[in-house]
Parts: structure tokens; C-alpha cells; sequence
């Protein structure tokens, strides 16, 4: 796709939050490209566009091509302009106005076009045309980039579902459009929906890959790894199985995503957020998963690694790819934070059997120098995910030691003194009940359970409370006595 002569390189002007990549990655472009389809296939190759050093001109050039085969002319404005932005000296792509205005001529004819279809079959009353109406303008409007008059459409094909099949479409056409959006509160409730015991069909069952992968990808963009992890990991493996080059293949997700995404992302949200425990039970030893994992082992090899308590080797794998990572879709606003808490897991394991350690040990064990593991230390206490502290004369991590004996101590003597003052209210009453001082009970009063506190009950519980009791002006050391006042 590269010219051989490259036009100069200036710095790339990127939206807010998008890494700067200097490494090559180990994907190929064209490959890796080619397992997807539909609006996400630009989305990526425009990110790879904007943020890869090496892979910025290839993949902006492969981003208008592709933007060209569509109907989105703001896909290709955005691209074209991209490319401007960051190699002002190419001039052999210019924006093309003449494509722009005929595709616009054209979207704007079949919308008319469809939108007049469905005025017909709303006048001749046939609910089967109308859901097709409503389901042809809301796939019309998606494919131009009109996600908000697409989803508009797809949602009001509820009224004329006649089957469950027709309801299930709906939704999953729904979360497509939701994606798109990065609307994940709406794609998280329609995979709810169609999870609901009432809307349960073979159909559904059928599409439970989509739909957990869908709920995954919504989980992790919330930031709630551990949740999307439990998605991921329980994937259909049928997904795997599907024909990426057949578009009527009903197991293939990759308008969306590949099961190569769901075995990282899955793989990488376990790793940060599963116990040693649970990630040997939950993920290399289910057999769902395994069949993912098996199309990523790097993956596989890193939660083996970390598994066997061999820290360093794991974190040097998910470091070689991390070039690649910062370029996914889904995947780059979330991986120093993924990275951060797998690091911070590691580095805690290691840390356990040890009362103190050096700096230098510890950044040598983790392949870092010790001013990075300090700076990892300390952002790591202030979290509170390590209860230690670091002596920054000597240079060593010393744990925090809780002294039992001096504990069992204060939980005894905290214990006794609460003995003491119970039995001193308790005493205090029997002394009250001998003297005759207790405060009889009203007859207007029910005593027998008959929806109010009894009084005796009610003194009782004043006695517990603040150590008085009612009875007058009768002093303590009346009551010690044991005296009678009448």
C-alpha cells in the first residue's frame, strides 16, 4: 500500500486520550484487517492511522479506500483530512467533492426511496412489511453513519415483531447500532433484554456468543474488569467455527469483533483482576475458554506464567505486545490501567513471604530499575493494594506488622470492660425492682404483645441505653442500700 518514496512525517495531531505508538507492531496490517467487516473495519484502521508512527500513512490510505466502498462521507472527510494533518506534503490524496456529492445525492434518494416504501405498507396495514420497512431504514441509516436515526428505526420495529426470531434481530441489530455509538448503558441493556427468561428461543440461544462478548465489551469500557472477564470466559466457542468471508454465517462476529479479541480481552481483564486460584480453575482449565486461548498461547503463556508465580516472564510477554494493544479499538484507553493492576498483583504475590526487601531486588526480579518500582510503590499504597512502607534511607519495602499479642490485649481488656458495664445495668435493675420502684403500667396500655413495648420493656431498654432508669428523684446510693422509700 506504501509509496516508495515516503512523504515526510510531522507530528500527529490525535484526539484526546489516543496513545502515541512508536514500535512496530507484530500484526501484519493486511491481515489483521482483513478478519473484519462493516464500520468497525475504518474505526480501526483510523486509529492505527492516528496513532502508529511506523503504520500512519498505510493505514490511513487503506482507511479512505475503505471509507470510498461505503456511504459514510464523513468516514472520508475525517480520513482525508487525517492524512492532511499528518503528511502535508502528500499531495496524492485530495478530497474528493465529486464522490462526496454524488454519494449524497444517492443517500438522500433512497431515503426517500425506503421512507416512501414504508408509507405504503403502513396504509395497507400488513405488520410483516412494516417490520421489514422499519428494519431496511434503520440498516440504511446505519450504513451512511446516521446511528441516531438508526436506532430510532430499529426500535420502533417492536410493535410489529410477530415471532421471536423478529424480536431477537431487533436487539442485536440494537447493539450493533449501540456500539457503534459507544452507547454501552444501552448495549448492556438490550443483551439484558434478550437474556430475560421471557424472551428465551432457540434464536437467542443461538446468538449467546454475540451476546456475551457484546456484554464483555460494554463491561470493559465501563472499567469493570472483573465483570467483563466473567463475559468473556464464558464465550461459546461456537464463534470459532464461524466463516469470516461468509456475510450469512450467523456465528461470525466480526462487525464487531474476532474471537482472537475475545481471547486477549478476556485473557488480559482475568489477569488483572482474577487470584492465582481462580485463574488456573476459571480460565486454563475451562474448557470454553481454552478454545480461545488456543488462537492467542501468548495469552495462554502469560496466565500460565503468572499461575506458577513466575511474575517476570509474564509481564515481559504482555510488555512485548503492548504496541499491539495500544492499537485495538476497544482495548488502548484501558491498557495502562490493565497492565498497572496486573503488575501491582505480581508485585504483591511476590511480596508476601517477605518482611522487608530491597529495592534493588525487587526491580530486579520485575526487570525495572528502582526508581520506576518506587514510583509503581507508591502510587500502589496510596491505592491501597500494598499495606507496607518504603524506607527511603536504607532503600527497602518493610511490611506492615500487626503486634497479635499486643491486639489480643486490647481485645480483651475492650471486652471486659464491656462485661463490667453490662452487669452494673443489670445489678442497677434488680436493686430498682427490690426497692419497689418500678413504674407500673397504664391500663390503657396493652402489656400482652398487642403492638406497643410493654413498660417493663421500655425501662429496661432505657436501663441498657444510658444507665438511668425511671422511678423519680431516687438516688444511686438509695438503690446500692437496698432501702425501701415509700
Amino acid at each position: 500500500m506504501a509509496n516508495t518514496t515516503e512523504p515526510e512525517l510531522t507530528t500527529i495531531s490525535r484526539p484526546a486520550r489516543r496513545p502515541y505508538v512508536k514500535d512496530l507492531p507484530k500484526f501484519d496490517l493486511d491481515a489483521y484487517i482483513a478478519n473484519y467487516k462493516g464500520k468497525t473495519r475504518f474505526d480501526r484502521l483510523y486509529l492505527i492511522g492516528t496513532s502508529s508512527i511506523p503504520l500512519s500513512s498505510e493505514a490511513l490510505r487503506a482507511a479512505i479506500v475503505e471509507a470510498k466502498q461505503g456511504k459514510d462521507v464523513k468516514l472520508y472527510d475525517s480520513a482525508v483530512s487525517a492524512l492532511h494533518d499528518i503528511f502535508p506534503t502528500d499531495h496524492n490524496y485530495i478530497t474528493d467533492l465529486g464522490w462526496m456529492d454524488k454519494t449524497n445525492k444517492q443517500v438522500k434518494a433512497e431515503s426517500d426511496r425506503l421512507e416512501l416504501e414504508l408509507k405504503g405498507y403502513k396504509n395497507n396495514l400488513i405488520k410483516e412489511s412494516i417490520r421489514m420497512g422499519y428494519d431496511d431504514l434503520g440498516q440504511h441509516y446505519h450504513r451512511v453513519g446516521d446511528l441516531l436515526n438508526s436506532i430510532k428505526f430499529f426500535a420502533r420495529m417492536r410493535d410489529y415483531c410477530t415471532t421471536p426470531s423478529h424480536v431477537v434481530i431487533m436487539y442485536l441489530r440494537m447493539i450493533n447500532v449501540s456500539v457503534d455509538q459507544r452507547n454501552w448503558l444501552a448495549v448492556q441493556t438490550n443483551v439484558q433484554r434478550l437474556r430475560a427468561p421471557g424472551q428465551r428461543s432457540p434464536e437467542s440461544e443461538k446468538l449467546s456468543a454475540k451476546l456475551s462478548a457484546a456484554a464483555g465489551l460494554a463491561l470493559l469500557a465501563s472499567g469493570s474488569f472483573k465483570d467483563a472477564a466473567d463475559e468473556f470466559i464464558e464465550t461459546d466457542p461456537r464463534m470459532i467455527q464461524a466463516k469470516l468471508d461468509d456475510p450469512n454465517d450467523e456465528e461470525s462476529y466480526n462487525e464487531i469483533m474476532t474471537p482472537n479479541d475475545v481471547a486477549v480481552y478476556g485473557g488480559i481483564c482475568a489477569l488483572a483482576s482474577m487470584d492465582r486460584d481462580e485463574l488456573q480453575r476459571r480460565v486454563l482449565d475451562n474448557n470454553k475458554f481454552r478454545n480461545f486461548l488456543e488462537l492467542e498461547p501468548h495469552i495462554r503463556r502469560a496466565i500460565s506464567f503468572f499461575v506458577s508465580s513466575k511474575y517476570s516472564s509474564c509481564l515481559s510477554i504482555l510488555e512485548s505486545y503492548r504496541s499491539d494493544y495500544l492499537l485495538d479499538l476497544h482495548l488502548h484507553h484501558h491498557l495502562p490501567e490493565l497492565y498497572f493492576q496486573v503488575r501491582s498483583k505480581a508485585i504483591q504475590q511476590y511480596f508476601i513471604p517477605f518482611s522487608c526487601v530491597t529495592l534493588s531486588a525487587l526491580a530486579s526480579a520485575f526487570n525495572s530499575d528502582e526508581h520506576t518500582i518506587e514510583s509503581e510503590l507508591i502510587s500502589m499504597i496510596k491505592r491501597g493494594n500494598l499495606n507496607a512502607r518504603i524506607d527511603v534511607v536504607n532503600r527497602l519495602l518493610l511490611a506492615r506488622t500487626i503486634d497479635e499479642r499486643a491486639k489480643v490485649h486490647t481485645d480483651a481488656l475492650a471486652t471486659a470492660k464491656q462485661y463490667r458495664h453490662v452487669a452494673h445495668l443489670r445489678i442497677l435493675r434488680m436493686e430498682a425492682l427490690n426497692a419497689n420502684l418500678e413504674v407500673k403500667p397504664d391500663k390503657r396500655y396493652s402489656t400482652d404483645g398487642g403492638g406497643g413495648m410493654a413498660i417493663d420493656e421500655f425501662t429496661e431498654s432505657r436501663n441498657m441505653g444510658d444507665g438511668s432508669f425511671i422511678g423519680g428523684n431516687t438516688s444511686r446510693a438509695g438503690l446500692r442500700s437496698g432501702g425501701m422509700m415509700r
